[in-house]
């Protein structure tokens, strides 16, 4: 229940950022609009720093072991024969409350394609070791993440690509309308829009603090 509505949230985000109308005026002077087929890439609210507790039931500050964010979240998407391949990396920093002594510290994350902004087509799991060296209470690590969509399904329709892309001049009779806002084109974008999101593999209580700290 935690992860529903901040994974809802981003692809309402993405939806936007996708497929947002750009404003520009070609020769002709008409206004086009134009759509990203390539997956948002994002990290689901919540997902993104990790707090480990030793002894791990406390959630006192004293108790407070390492604690670690992701950060510098970046990607490359393009073709390759039927499919966009998106290829994400991302950082991961961390601090310790104690420098004695080298150690590795391992956390899980998650990768996951969602579809329309609510339908999981794939999920994969990876972690991130990060190594402490004696005395040092900073460490950082890199972790990656790849998604294959078929092009076909990022596609939209021709009939709905023609009515986004439809140029519109002032005081046409459809010039102040959006055409994201019509119905069919909404249901036909929410179809065709992915999303790569990243975040820690939490524990129901990890997301729980998390959400509620």
């Amino acid at each position: 229940m935690h992860r529903f509505k901040p994974l809802f949230a981003l692809s309402v985000i993405a939806l936007l950022a996708g497929c947002a109308k750009d404003g520009e005026i070609d020769s002709s002077g008409g206004i086009t609009a134009r759509r990203n087929p390539c997956p948002a890439v994002g990290i689901p609210a919540y997902t993104g720093d990790i707090t480990v507790f030793n002894p791990p039931a406390s959630r006192e500050a004293r108790a407070i072991d390492v604690v670690a964010a992701i950060t510098n979240l970046r990607s490359t998407c393009g073709p390759n024969g039927t499919d966009l391949v998106t290829h994400a990396t991302f950082d991961v920093v961390a601090t310790r409350t104690g420098s004695s002594g080298a150690r590795e510290v391992v956390l899980p994350y998650f990768s996951t394609v969602i579809r329309g902004g609510r339908a999981v087509v794939a999920k994969r799991l990876g972690s991130v070791t990060l190594r402490f060296e004696d005395g040092q209470i900073r460490a950082a690590g890199t972790g990656s993440a790849d998604s294959v969509i078929n092009a076909s399904a990022a596609t939209l329709p021709e009939e709905i690509q023609k009515q986004i892309t439809k140029k519109r001049k002032p005081g046409d009779n459809d010039a102040a309308i959006d055409p994201l806002a019509l119905p069919a084109v909404k249901e036909a974008v929410s179809r065709a829009s992915f999303e790569l999101l990243v975040g820690f593999q939490l524990t129901s209580d990890q997301l729980q603090y998390n959400a509620t700290r």
